[in-house]
Order: structure tokens, then sequence, then C-alpha cells
């Protein structure tokens, strides 16, 4: 049996955060807890949540075995993107993209 969990609107570009869902999917939860937990980027801390999310969601289920746990699929889209300017030089201005991300991700039984 499938067990999702969704965060939406986060504070981190959707490329950088797929570098790290790259290396966890297809692990078992705890594998992926445990590489989360060192690594250094910034949506490390924010993954570990999200999964943590999922296995309490799991939990209310009382056919599913928390400790057979896999990722399954993993996923960040786009969210919307906050625009800033920067001044720039002779009076011009630049554009910032503040970008956003949804992430899913979805856990499943072996």
């Amino acid at each position: 049996m499938k067990v999702r969990a969704i965060a939406r609107y986060i504070r981190v570009s959707p490329r950088k955060i797929r570098l790290l869902m790259r290396e966890i999917k297809g692990k078992k939860v705890e594998e992926a807890l445990n590489l989360l937990a060192f690594a250094p980027q910034r949506g490390a801390p924010i993954l570990r949540k999200l999964i943590n999310s999922a296995l309490a969601n799991a939990s209310q289920y009382p056919d599913i075995d928390v400790d057979n746990l896999f990722i399954r699929h993993i996923f960040a889209d786009e969210g919307p993107t906050l625009k800033r300017f920067r001044p720039r030089a002779m009076g011009r201005a630049a554009r910032i993209r503040k970008r956003t991300s949804h992430l899913t991700v979805i856990l499943d039984e072996r």
C-alpha cells in the first residue's frame, strides 16, 4: 500500500533539491533518513521532515509494516516564483528569481 506526503511552496529551487532526491530514491526509509542527516545541503532538513511526515501517515494504517517501507517515488515540481529586482549600473535593474518547490514523497512496502 502506498503512502504519500506533500510539502508545498518550499523556498528551495527544484533543481537543487532534485540532486538530493536522486540520492535517496529507492532506498529504505531508515537509510534515506541517515543520508539526509549528514547532507550539507539546505534542502536536507526539509526532505527529512517530509519523509518523517510520510512515516507518520503510514503509521495510521494498521496493515502497513513501517520497518519495510522504502521510497517508491520522490519528486519536486516547480512552484510559483517570487520576482525581485536589484539595481544595476546606469539606472538599469536586474531580475532576481526566488524559486519555490512543491515536494512529494511516496512510500511503499517491499
